[in-house]
């Protein structure tokens, strides 16, 4: 039995966004209480957000303006009745009416003071929620079919699905990563025929070789091993090879098991992992297709028609109705993911999530529609998907298109060898997963502030170093007097600082909740950019402990932050560069 499903709740806010909501929630409560407002007034759906112009102050809301109607007043004059009406509160120096009647907060020194103490108390937690309530959401991706090295659209997925796994985990979510591996079918088939070619002493370009076959020199290799008698052990089942070219069966086990062992260690060496690995045979095997496709037929969805069976998915919302087995018997591809997304909900996932290449847009209505056939209570817009765009790889200004090894496209390995795991890391999610991406691996290579990734990991490692120096010079940092210095809210930059740092819960619940992990790395950008305009007009090591603690209790705050974002990408932290 599924409890309410925890994206239904009001969005995760920063503790001084949900503080001004408070107050205006009681502002409007006392105006009801007064006559000012009817009795029977629901509070509207108020609005708390910050300026797009900080010298508007730090939260604006548009409750007047929602209230003037059914208050029978103008907007600005309800707006002046809401500022009479707020609590006092030591968290709010100011109260500022504007334009048709926005009322501007603006904080007090107190309140950020209280901020900043909250990120260091919190430290790695700082920013995390509980929004998810511990309910199971499965996140599934690359997914790619065993049958040759990774490419860098693989490396996009892995990335993007790897950072929606560390989000929702930071909102409260209980994460299980799944690969599901496409190990039937006639690709597989493919790479059985191609490995035997290679095993018989063929190439491409002979007479004989396969018409379908996979060119790339991968496939000699794993020839080779098989028929060395090499042994492959890959999550927990063992194939070892033979020297026998014409035994198809022995073959597409090895070939299949060597080169999931191989896409497992590039994964790895992304820095990406899974807690299920599940198998597109097993269905077979298990008869889970046939089970699904018998319960399609029991809840009069399905119908036959020139000796196929049809599902009737435009009672779902498809734009045609879809065949499900064709007249040969055999299945239509779509079914097979039916039973494996049955499987996620017959397992408990509260949310079921799937990254994929924007190519396989065209299957998701027929899979969807699929299972609300099935009528088992699954919610019609379960599961969700996050589809990306493609990747061009750049270098020296030209297009770079293919691997020897791999043949035809150029494979994850060669870009993680060539600009490291974190700079391809960040590059591959700092983009909106829906937007098509241009990788310059000149410029993810370069260690300049152009580079973005290098430019927060370099704020990271800075204020370590300030740490270092200090030391060295024998000075000490005391942290809780830092804390207690008053902050000088005329100082534009530290406000800037103190500002992004106040957003960094909300950007957490933000990514979660959309599902845009690309939101943590232009947010680190932007808090490393406005702490470098405060380092380069402060000194840190000063002689003064009182503004050396201040200045390096703030520092060190902008330290964890980067930090616990970073995390979130899947990147180091590094404490020297």
């Amino acid at each position: 039995m599924r409890g309410r499903d925890p994206r239904h709740r009001p969005p995760v806010n920063s503790p001084l966004r949900d503080l001004i909501e408070s107050l205006v929630g009681q502002a409007i409560a006392r105006l009801r209480d007064q006559g000012t407002l009817p009795t029977d007034l629901a509070t509207p759906a108020f609005v708390v957000e910050r300026p797009k112009d900080r010298s508007h102050g730090d939260f604006s809301t548009n409750a007047a303006m929602l209230l003037a109607k059914p208050a029978k007043s103008n907007p600005r004059a309800l707006a002046q009745a809401l500022v009479d009406a707020l609590p006092s509160s030591d968290a709010v120096l100011s109260v500022d009416i504007a334009g048709p009647g926005f009322l501007n907060f603006r904080l007090s020194p107190s309140a950020w003071s209280e901020q900043l103490l909250a990120v260091h108390a919190q430290g790695d937690s700082f920013g995390r929620n509980e929004s998810g309530g511990a309910h199971t959401a499965g996140i599934e991706y690359v997914s790619a079919n065993p049958t040759g090295p990774l490419h860098v659209g693989h490396g996009r997925a892995a990335v993007i699905g790897d950072c929606i796994a560390r989000v929702l985990d930071a909102n409260g979510w209980n994460v299980k990563r799944e690969y599901y591996y496409n190990d039937a079918g006639v690709q597989i088939e493919n790479l059985t025929r191609s490995t035997q070619a290679r095993a018989k002493g063929l190439a491409p370009g002979d007479a004989d070789w396969p018409a379908d076959a996979y060119n790339g020199d991968y496939i000699a290799e794993v020839a080779r091993a098989y028929l060395d008698g090499a042994t492959v052990e890959v999550e927990g089942q063992v194939v070892t090879g033979a020297p026998d070219a014409d035994d198809l069966d022995a073959i597409r086990r090895f070939a299949v098991a060597w080169l999931r062992r191989e896409q497992n260690a590039d994964l790895a060496a992304f820095g990406v992992g899974f807690d299920v690995y599940f198998l597109e045979s097993s269905l077979y095997a298990d008869g889970k297709v046939e089970e699904t496709v018998r319960e399609l037929v029991a809840h009069g969805h399905t119908y036959e028609d020139g000796g196929a069976l049809w599902l009737r998915t435009t009672d779902f919302g498809d734009d045609k109705d879809r065949v499900m087995r064709k007249s040969d018997g055999t299945y239509t591809y779509f079914v097979p993911d039916v039973a494996y997304h049955l499987s996620k909900w017959q397992r408990g996932y509260t949310r079921a999530i799937t990254e994929l290449g924007a190519d396989h847009h065209g299957s998701l209505a027929r899979v969807k529609a699929g299972l609300q056939a099935l009528d088992a209570g699954i919610p019609a817009g379960w599961p969700e998907y996050v589809l990306h765009q493609m990747v061009t790889v750049m270098r020296g200004g030209e297009e770079v298109k293919l691997s020897k090894r791999a043949g035809s496209y150029l494979t994850l390995r060669d870009l993680i060898d060539e600009a490291g795991r974190d700079a391809t890391r960040w590059f591959l999610v700092a983009r909106k997963p829906d937007s098509q991406l241009v990788f310059d691996i000149d410029l993810a290579r370069s260690q300049s502030l152009d580079n973005p990734v290098y430019y927060v990991q370099l704020s990271h490692a800075r204020i370590c170093g300030l740490l270092r120096q200090m030391a060295e010079r024998g000075l000490t940092f005391d942290l809780q007097n830092g804390l207690a210095q008053p902050l000088d809210m005329d100082d534009v930059a530290l406000r800037d600082v103190l500002i992004d740092l106040s957003r960094w819960p909300e950007i957490v619940a933000a990514a979660g909740t959309q599902l845009e992990p690309h939101l943590i790395a232009t947010y680190l950008l932007e808090l490393a950019q406005v702490f470098q305009t405060y380092y380069n007009d402060h000194q840190f090591l000063v002689d003064d402990a009182a503004v050396r603690d201040a200045r390096l209790a703030l520092a060190t705050a902008v330290r964890q932050v980067l930090k616990n974002g970073l995390a979130l990408l899947g990147v180091q932290a590094p404490e020297a560069m």
